[in-house]
């Protein structure tokens, strides 16, 4: 590449490197982004999307070898022969935690990032949670209310494609404009309509999900409507679910003003101290390991959580010893993550006649019912329930031979209802990344030193978990219920927050409002370091609406030439 100049630089291809390309390039800016893995291309490169089951060696299932190469990866649900390519090999990646305090790191390092692979849940935040710090005295305030983000809520959505269902739940909002709904099957209705009639706080919804169940204008165009295939970590070759590679991309693409540089594994930000800015980046080729240098008016760190945290930390220099825009010395800590792996499941007894056809790749929520209006429980914040009904017995992929087989798949069991919970982490100094003093990877830089735990409180809210699937279990019904409590590690669920929040105050906060860093104004970070509060559910939407709304926010101070 011999353009060394360009007007924005984004680090990261992932959900908000995408946005912030496509925000950028369609203002007219010539803009690079760098992403440290390898270029997938939409369809092209979804190499097993087509693949069916016994394709794969050991019906693919890992082997040792897989194993002992993706430890950590190999843990996620969505890992197997026909998406590892979309993770990264964590020997080849690795990081450091303590013995005590274990951390599961799950990355993509590819153009698109997790956008691949990711859950799709896209629900909004609302002023429970941008308040609640404030009113719990839990972490800092928000700088910002729901009414700072819903206009972007509203834009983000209408792109992207959400299908879900208009609820009227206060401190869960609605979209503006929703697709239809997957359909809940028969169980999934029975138990709506039980739950909801003993709990006058609780309703059971179809998951708000992004996918194009039906397509409308303002999509990007080249996306079809889901198939139900239920192979989305494959890569999808519709374009039915969102992801970078299907729409942020190519729509920056056709402006003729991208510039997408993969296996660009990025060293540091260079930092003018006489000027105040961050002038370029330093980059690292990730197979030929030459070293090169890439200038800009403005930067987006959009990394991933962790990966930005790292960056900054290691572009420290004179001015800024602690790491780059960290006058505050809060950047790494206040690390953050979902718990999960509480479960429960029962049976429902009758409603033989009914069948669950095609594999919808969606399920049912409980929104968060717990600490909602001042309610006394002994721990603080909140947790949702997810999960959904199925007919046992119906599995095509299911090992067998012969005729007796073939009757099986014929003869469904009963009606088996999976419900899970996940919940909300408190923001503590103490849960920090950084880096490590001796450890390097193979391009020299150094490795991160990851040490979180969950505490007392989410220990609490655990309990609380458990208790309430089982007597939700038994209000809809259901017999034959178990649940269990699995481990608690920080990273499990994939949704890592905080190390560079935003906050008013440039003495305890990274950002302000509008992603932009405090100590330096042309230097903005809009992915899930950001977060101030954790929410109960899946972050990703909000990072987008916070990545277009600091884009809008960054060229009107260039129009101003502040930056």
């Amino acid at each position: 590449m011999g353009e060394k100049n360009f007007e924005v630089i984004v680090i990261g291809s992932g959900i908000t490197g995408g946005w912030a390309a496509k925000e950028f390039t369609e203002k007219g800016l010539k803009t690079l982004v760098l992403e440290r893995g390898r270029d997938v291309k939409h369809i092209e490169d979804y190499t097993t999307t087509n693949k069916s089951p016994w394709e794969y060696k050991y019906r693919g299932y890992d082997s040792r070898e897989v194993q002992e190469q993706y430890p950590i990866q190999s843990k996620k649900y969505n890992f197997d022969a026909s998406s590892r390519q979309y993770f990264v090999n964590d020997k080849e990646h690795p990081y450091v935690n303590p013995p005590d305090k274990p951390f599961r790191w799950f990355r993509g390092y590819q153009t698109g990032g997790r956008s691949i692979i990711w859950g799709r849940g896209t629900f909004r935040m609302s002023d429970l949670e941008f308040g609640e710090n404030l009113r719990d005295g839990h972490g800092i305030d928000w700088p910002i209310r729901y009414k700072d983000i819903e206009p972007w809520y509203d834009y983000v959505e209408k792109f992207i494609g959400i299908c879900g269902t208009k609820e009227n739940i206060a401190h869960y909002p609605d979209g503006k404009n929703f697709l239809p709904p997957f359909d809940m099957n028969t169980a999934e209705k029975v138990i709506k309509e039980r739950m909801e009639t003993h709990y006058p706080d609780r309703k059971l919804i179809p998951t708000r999900m992004a996918h194009l169940t039906k397509v409308k204008p303002g999509q990007f165009k080249g996306r079809f409507e889901c198939q139900s295939r239920n192979m989305c970590h494959t890569g999808c070759p519709f374009g039915a679910y969102f992801s970078t590679n299907s729409s942020t991309l190519p729509a920056a693409y056709g402006t003729g003003k991208l510039t997408l540089r993969s296996n660009s594994v990025v060293d540091s930000i260079i930092y003018d101290g006489k000027t105040n800015r961050a002038i370029g980046v330093r980059v690292i080729d990730a197979e030929t390991f030459e070293r090169m240098e890439f200038f800009a008016r403005v930067i987006f760190l959009c990394a991933s959580t962790l990966g930005s945290t790292a960056i900054l930390l290691n572009s420290k220099n004179s001015h800024f010893p602690n790491g780059l825009a960290n006058s505050s010395g809060v950047l790494g800590h206040y690390l953050m993550g979902h718990h999960k792996n509480i479960r429960g499941t029962g049976v429902l007894e009758g409603y033989q006649d009914k069948i669950d056809r095609g594999h919808r790749p969606s399920g049912v929520t409980i929104p968060r019912f717990r600490n909602i209006e001042g309610e006394e429980m002994d721990f603080y914040r909140g947790y949702g329930l997810s999960g959904g009904a199925y007919r046992e017995g119906i599995n095509p992929n299911q090992v067998g031979i012969g005729s007796g087989f073939k009757e099986k798949l014929t003869k469904p069991g009963s009606w088996k209802v999976i419900l899970v919970a996940y919940g909300e982490c408190l923001p503590y100094f103490e849960n920090k990344v950084e880096l490590d003093s001796v450890k390097k990877d193979k391009w020299g830089i150094p490795l991160l030193h990851i040490s979180a735990e969950f505490k007392e409180n989410e220990m609490k809210m655990r309990e609380d978990m458990r208790d309430q699937i089982q007597e939700t279990m038994e209000v809809m019904g259901l017999k034959d219920i178990e649940t269990s409590v699995g481990s608690h590690i920080v990273g499990d669920a994939t949704h890592e927050m905080g190390t560079a929040r935003m906050g008013k105050d440039p003495k305890s906060s990274v950002l302000n409002g509008y992603n932009q860093c405090h100590d330096i104004p042309n230097l903005f970070v809009t992915d899930g370091s950001c977060m101030v509060s954790s929410s109960y559910m899946s972050p990703s939407l909000t990072y987008m609406a916070l990545t277009a709304r600091a884009c809008d926010y960054a060229l009107q101070q260039m129009k101003k030439g502040v930056i």
